[in-house]
């Protein structure tokens, strides 16, 4: 699906490619869409498992948790880069109901990072009237890793990658009364 697209793909080629009976793809999946769905929603639960995991280990500051929040939806990204890419090509393709069960992951997988965005900005160390639009940034960015994976690593490993991503972020959003307390997020 990812090389072709998946219209141009039939089960008979998913299961040559994964090694397997396309009896035994039709056991598990009705159709190339529930596949499609699968892969999808399998980013979407490392999302929802590993993002809290991660703000959680970061203890109760703000925006350490912030931090972190946005490093584990990098590494997600990255463990499931060609996942990522494909969902961007090829989401289009889902049926309605497809769409709006990924659509409503999404805002929920996306819960925590608001959460501790606005955590942030109650305790005045972000400033921003908006913690939806500093959260979906933030996973724009995270999702930048996988589209544009082919640029990035000519330069760039993932820790590198969050680093720079994340202090370039935060220094929009830091109150600059807080910047030197978070000088190693904000790279300076």
């Amino acid at each position: 699906m990812e090389r072709e697209g998946s219209e141009a793909v039939s089960m008979q080629a998913l299961a040559a490619e994964a090694g397997v009976s396309v009896g035994l793809i039709y056991r598990y999946f009705g159709s190339k869409d529930d596949i499609l769905l699968a892969v999808i929603t399998q980013v979407l639960d490392a999302f929802a498992t590993q993002v809290p995991a991660a703000i959680e280990a970061a203890g109760d500051d703000p925006v350490r948790r912030v931090a972190a929040a946005f490093g584990a939806y990098c590494r997600v990204i990255d463990e499931h880069r060609h996942a990522a890419v494909l969902t961007y090509r090829e989401s289009k393709s889902l049926d309605a109901d497809g769409r709006a069960r990924i659509k409503r992951l999404e805002v929920e997988t996306s819960q925590p990072l608001r959460a501790v965005v606005s955590e942030g900005i109650d305790a005045g160390v972000l400033v921003s009237d908006d913690p939806d639009l500093v959260a979906y940034n933030l996973l724009l960015l995270a999702h930048a890793w996988a589209l544009k994976h082919w640029y990035f690593e000519q330069t760039k490993n993932l820790d590198s990658y969050i680093s720079a991503q994340l202090a370039l972020a935060l220094r929009a959003v830091v109150a600059p009364a807080h910047q030197q307390e978070y000088a190693d997020l904000l790279g300076g």
